[in-house]
C-alpha cells in the first residue's frame, strides 16, 4: 500500500500566517519528546550536537512525534555526508546542519541530502524508514520534495557570508545561533551583547534579502519578541532539559530553602 510522508518544515513555513514557535528536545528520551510534541508547539528540534542523542534515540523520537502536529527537525552533530545519510535514512525529513560559515559549506550540505547526479547521498530506500521501506511511490525521484535543509550560522565568518549561504540552491532557510556567535566574537556567554544582537540583525537582513526564512534561538521571552519584530520566521523559545532544571530548582527553593 503506498504511503504518504508528512509536509516538510519548508512547507509549513511557506503556509504559515505567523512565525513558528518551537523548543529543543535534548534529553534523548522518546517519552519526553512525546510530552513536548503534545504541547501544541509548531516544531521541535531534536538535537544530536549537544545532547546524548544517537541514531537509535533519534529514531524513537521521530516515531513518537509523528503522531502529533509538531514538525520535528533533527540537528546533526556535523555536516558530513555519512552522518546526514544515516539520519535521513532514519526518516528525518527536516535537517539543521550546524557551523556553516561559507557558501561552499552550505553547498556541501546540499550535496549530502541529494541523490546523484545532483548530490552524494547513498541509495538505501529499500532498507530504511526514509521511504518507508519503498512504500512511498517514487521516493527516489521525488526525495528532494520530502526533505528540507536548514543551516546554522553561528560564527562571525558566517555572518559575513550570510548572503551567499542563504542564496545557495537547496538551502531552505537559515537558523542563527547567538551563543556560539558570541563566542566567535570574543564575547563568550554574552549572547545579548549589543554587538552580538547587531550581528544577528545583519544576518537576518542578508537572509531575508535572499528570499529565505530566518530563525533564531532565544530563551528569554523579551529577546525572542525583539527577534520576532526584527523578522524571524521561526524561533526556539525553550528546551526540555532547561525547563526541567528550572522547574526542579523552583520546587527545591519553595519547599527546602
Amino acid at each position: 500500500m503506498p504511503l504518504r510522508l508528512a509536509p516538510t518544515f519548508r512547507d509549513r513555513l511557506a503556509e504559515a500566517s505567523r512565525p513558528l514557535a518551537g523548543m529543543w528536545v535534548c534529553s534523548g528520551s522518546p517519552v519526553v519528546a512525546e510530552i513536548c510534541a503534545g504541547a501544541g508547539l509548531d516544531w521541535l528540534l531534536i538535537d544530536m550536537e549537544h545532547s546524548p542523542n544517537g541514531l537509535e534515540s533519534v529514531l524513537g523520537q521521530l516515531q513518537v512525534v509523528a503522531a502529533y502536529p509538531s514538525t520535528p527537525l533533527v540537528r546533526v552533530p556535523i555536516g558530513d555526508v555519512v552522518t546526514i545519510k544515516r539520519v535521513l535514512d532514519l526518516g528525518a525529513q527536516n535537517l539543521l546542519v550546524p557551523m556553516i560559515s561559507s557558501a561552499d559549506e552550505a553547498r556541501a550540505a546540499v550535496e549530502a541530502v541529494r541523490y546523484p547526479p545532483r548530490g552524494r547521498r547513498g541509495v538505501g530506500s529499500a532498507l530504511s524508514r526514509s521511504a518507508r521501506w519503498n512504500r512511498v511511490d517514487g521516493y527516489l525521484e521525488s526525495a528532494e520534495e520530502h526533505i528540507s535543509l536548514f543551516v546554522q550560522i553561528e560564527t562571525a565568518a558566517g555572518v559575513e557570508a550570510a548572503a551567499g549561504i542563504a542564496s545557495a540552491d537547496g538551502i531552505d532557510g537559515v537558523f542563527v545561533g547567538p551563543s556560539d556567535l558570541a563566542a566567535s566574537m570574543g564575547l563568550l556567554g554574552q549572547q545579548t551583547h549589543p554587538e552580538v544582537v547587531a550581528a544577528v540583525g545583519r544576518t537576518f537582513d542578508a537572509v531575508r534579502e535572499a528570499g529565505k526564512p530566518v530563525g533564531v534561538n532565544a530563551f528569554d521571552p523579551a529577546v525572542a519578541q525583539r527577534y520576532l519584530e526584527a523578522g524571524a520566521s521561526f524561533v526556539l523559545v525553550g528546551a526540555d532539559v532547561t525547563l526541567l532544571a528550572r522547574g526542579s530548582e523552583s520546587l527545591k527553593a519553595r519547599f527546602i530553602d
